[in-house]
């Protein structure tokens, strides 16, 4: 063998053995994964994210998916002749719409993701919100306007999905929930991920996004802040460092380590095998905001 090419091998060994104590110290932990964005419509970045997450399972950790999904909800309404209707960022959904966002979310989008991690050779169950009473919800009350089936998560039970963990699946979970008479709710999937990681008291949440993370300067792409406590978030806020669109998904994170993850991570979705290289590298390519 040529010299060059064992040196190609060689280096692909240190690599290997570069991610060996991240694999030993994620070794039966579970990881909550916010799967939307770029990461969930463009088809080569969503296998290499479903490459991710076999691997992940295949080394012992146990990733939990909860995905959106707004783009194939307002495609499907649009061949419906139904208009797609925003307030504050929050879908109007009266109950015709409610039923086709039911349908796009915990049919069509969940059992394709399923299959897709099916095909890497591990297991995956799909599942909504409403499963096992995972998310109890109530129905949205904000500014006194009438959103409609749009929820507010009350309280989430973790058995179920414990028990798919358990029994070596990979859960995949649409973010629908009900209330005590059964009406279906359609819930934000940030807040989701962070509700179910904080009931399973998981080691982290991802949230695979459509930006690089925090940046000190919005302006320079190499800014990036890869760690940053969780004390000095509000700092952050105050000094105008973090702004913007980026307030609401760093209140998300920080919620998240409220309800007791240790560490929360903003990753761009856009990258690929996004997840391995957050993971199981020293370096990391997103931001993540520890306890």
């Amino acid at each position: 063998m040529e010299k060059d090419v064992m040196q190609i091998y060689i280096d692909k060994a240190k690599t290997l053995m570069e991610a060996l104590p991240y694999i030993k110290r994620f070794y039966d932990k579970t990881v909550v994964i916010k799967y939307g964005g770029s990461a969930l419509i463009n088809d080569n970045i969503k296998q290499t994210v479903i490459q991710d997450i076999a691997l992940m399972k295949l080394v012992g950790m146990h990733p939990v998916i909860v995905h959106g999904g707004g783009p194939d909800i307002n495609a499907f309404l649009e061949q419906m002749n139904i208009e797609s209707k925003f307030i504050n960022g929050l879908r109007v959904t009266d109950e015709k719409t409610m039923e086709i966002v039911e349908m796009v979310l915990s049919g069509k989008l969940n059992k394709h993701i399923v299959t897709e991690i099916e095909t890497q050779g591990v297991k995956a169950v799909g599942i909504s919100g409403k499963d096992g009473g995972i998310i109890k919800a109530k129905k949205i009350e904000k500014d006194g306007i009438d959103y409609g089936c749009v929820g507010d998560i009350v309280s989430v039970d973790p058995t179920l999905v414990q028990s798919l963990i358990n029994n070596e699946f990979i859960p995949v979970i649409a973010p629908i929930g009900k209330d005590e008479n059964g009406t279906t709710y359609n819930i934000n999937a940030d807040y989701a991920a962070v509700a179910i990681a904080g009931a399973l008291k998981a080691e982290k949440l991802v949230f695979l996004t459509d930006v690089e993370g925090v940046m000190r300067d919005i302006d320079d792409p190499n800014s990036i802040m890869s760690f940053i406590s969780s004390k000095k978030i509000q700092k952050l806020i105050d000094d105008g460092t973090i702004s913007g669109g980026m307030i609401p998904k760093v209140e998300c994170c920080m919620e998240g380590i409220r309800q007791g993850v240790n560490n929360v991570h903003i990753l761009d979705g856009r990258v690929e095998h996004c997840l391995i290289l957050e993971v199981f590298t020293p370096e990391g390519i997103g931001t993540m905001i520890e306890k």
